[in-house]
């Protein structure tokens, strides 16, 4: 079993967890590669000594690995995301943060979750991106994103206009704070919070959600990721932020970004007790209502 492990620092409560990891990937042998920075802040932080080959980057370890464990929250498997991109490399998420819509396995998981793995007793969950291209070339190579595209303004407080197209046919100009693009896997992110409706992975979907709008009857809109979705910046200042899920830009009103589907998508491990479902009605306490 050869596995890659990054993440990000963690609080003090997370620890036992943690050792928890790496005492299971160890008794099962485990070839590990641990992210360099994240090898030296491990060792430092449990105060024990972690035998595993580093790297620096996704080309040392993508021949190499059968998987890849994040340590953190949901913003940590977005960070690895942008890093591993087409690569295809399963991706499995142990949480230290909050929610943890991705990253869903809490220290109750641990055991037998590297047991599933150890024993290939998993499922791949195919999670879609967004893809974004623009007249100013915002993102570079990384202009794809798991969750979303938000466009908001910066500095100031007036509002940005949006004038929004899809397949090249007018939508509709959203007078706002900002504007979100999400994916089926983003609905449950930023967009949610902003009054989105939540979609289910396999949707096949986006969903245009606008935030704080300056007319009430304007409402989240969900279409199918075949379309291309268009949309031109104006507004009185000249400055307003793009935000691909944790990257972000400056814009202008002479902006205007394109977003389709990705023609790539991550691959993220799940196991049989774990299901959509499951998730959302764990992590948005559904049905526990004191009244009931």
């Amino acid at each position: 079993m050869i596995l890659a492990i990054y993440g990000r620092k963690f609080e003090d409560k997370s620890i036992p967890m943690v050792n928890l990891v790496i005492d299971e990937l160890e008794k099962r042998n485990a070839n590990l590669w641990i992210y360099a920075k994240f090898h030296d802040y491990l060792e430092e932080t449990l105060n024990r000594k972690i035998e595993a080959q580093r790297y620096e980057k996704r080309a040392d370890v993508e021949e190499k690995i059968e998987a890849l464990i994040t340590i953190g929250g949901d913003g940590t498997i977005l960070d690895v995301v942008s890093e591993i991109q087409d690569s295809e490399i399963p991706i499995l998420g142990m949480n230290t943060g909050r929610l943890g819509f991705l990253a869903n396995n809490s220290k109750e998981d641990v055991i037998r979750a590297i047991k599933c793995i150890h024993n290939g007793q998993y499922r791949i969950d195919s999670r879609s991106l967004l893809e974004v291209s623009s007249n100013h070339d915002l993102f570079k190579e990384n202009n794809f994103a798991l969750n979303e595209l938000t466009i908001h303004k910066k500095d100031s407080s007036s509002m940005v206009t949006i004038h929004t197209y899809v397949n090249d046919h007018y939508l509709n100009s959203y007078w706002a704070d900002g504007l979100i693009v999400a994916t089926p896997t983003g609905s449950t992110a930023y967009s949610l919070s902003c009054g989105g409706p939540i979609m289910a992975p396999s949707s096949n979907n986006f969903v245009i959600t606008p935030i704080a709008p300056h007319n009430l009857n304007v409402r989240p809109i969900i279409l199918n990721d075949s379309n291309t979705i268009q949309l031109k910046i104006g507004g009185r200042e000249n400055e307003y932020l793009a935000t691909l899920d944790s990257r972000s830009v400056t814009i202008t009103n002479e902006t205007i970004i394109t977003i389709k589907k990705s023609a790539h998508s991550i691959n993220m491990i799940k196991f049989e007790w774990q299901t959509f479902f499951h998730t959302i009605r764990n992590k948005l306490l559904w049905g526990r209502d004191k009244r009931n």
